[in-house]
């Protein structure tokens, strides 16, 4: 049975007379202990949806339901609980800046009436878990970003959550911060198997941390898969200009420049598995009686499995060109012919 049911979720904001359809008939299944992304670009409605969860924002028409409570029907003392066991991580901290690093955690626990003489040690141990034990009696403006989000993982874990929300949790971080941030809510998921949902625009993110992954756009789910699959083989037009704006092999223009002096065709090739194409390319240039210049390529692992992606160009006769275009869509997953 699945943790958290979203049944046909929508979310209309009234401005200025006019309705703001943020989220249409959204429904997902997301299953206890694993990692589910909600992934797409600003304004998408991503951040409206997993606000449904905790019940923060209530939908307009549709049901939540989460370990069987109905968060869209709950009485107020029911929704209190429920909150309790879900833990929200946000993109910009929320810390107390006139307050320590212990303390900020210390309001968690009080709100959820921890036993004030058993909260120090909790603090350690939550510390502990996200690398800061030595950084108790800091106050934020005395930590980097990448600790104040480590302060943010602790606190929403302080009363020991089934669930973990974090919203674009990474996007105020550099590259090497965010996967600092990636690794240890890996950790926390394999630890402790709290189910995390978490929502962003970097596939980065989604790549190193997802299992299951939906991709939103103008407030609607327009794909649902895993996350090997969503970097594989995208179904959605947004899946597609995401995962093409993330595995971009975009030639520098110099070399552009070069190749439009030249009679030829430019190909990107995607492939999966961690073979090279190096047998197929001198397979076909022999065959064809075409040269095939590689430009460029770069191998990706999406949940340890390979997919490579390769610039190539091809020169010769105009009809040559052609059959070797078709023997490579014979050959490799996906080819896309480029124009100069």
């Amino acid at each position: 049975m699945s943790q958290i049911e979203i049944k046909n979720v929508s979310v209309t904001f009234k401005a200025k007379q006019k309705d703001i359809h943020a989220v249409s008939g959204v429904s997902l299944s997301i299953q206890k202990g694993e990692v589910f992304g909600i992934v797409g670009l600003s304004g998408a409605g991503k951040s409206t949806l997993v606000r449904t969860i905790n019940g923060l924002q209530q939908p307009t028409t549709g049901e939540v339901t989460v370990d069987g409570v109905n968060i869209t029907k709950a009485s107020k003392p029911q929704l209190a609980a429920a909150r309790q066991k879900m833990g929200f991580i946000f993109q910009n901290f929320n810390l107390v800046n006139n307050r320590t690093i212990a303390q900020n955690i210390g309001f968690a626990l009080t709100a959820a009436n921890y036993q004030k003489d058993q909260q120090a040690q909790r603090i350690e141990e939550l510390l502990g878990m996200v690398g800061l034990a030595d950084r108790k009696d800091n106050y934020p403006e005395q930590l980097s970003g990448g600790q104040k989000q480590r302060v943010g993982i602790a606190r929403a874990l302080a009363n020991n959550p089934d669930i973990l929300l974090c919203d674009e949790a990474t996007s105020a971080l550099d590259t090497e911060t965010a996967e600092e941030i990636v690794t240890i809510l890996k950790d926390i998921n394999t630890r402790l198997h709290i189910t995390i949902v978490f929502i962003t625009h970097q596939l980065e993110v989604a790549k190193s941390l997802f299992n299951r992954v939906a991709v939103m756009e103008d407030g609607r789910i327009v794909e649902q898969t895993t996350v090997y699959d969503l970097f594989a083989d995208p179904k959605s037009q947004m899946g597609q200009r995401l995962v093409g704006t993330f595995l971009d092999t975009k030639l520098p223009d110099e070399v552009l420049f070069k190749l439009k002096q030249l009679s030829g065709q430019l190909l990107s090739l995607r492939y999966q598995g961690e073979d090279s194409l190096d047998p197929i390319i001198t397979k076909i240039a022999k065959a064809t009686g075409v040269e095939v210049n590689i430009l460029q390529g770069r191998i990706e692992y999406i949940q340890n499995k390979a997919i490579g992606i390769l610039a190539v160009f091809l020169t010769g006769d105009a009809p040559n060109i052609t059959q070797a275009i078709t023997a490579f869509k014979q050959a490799v997953d996906q080819v896309s012919e480029v124009a100069l």
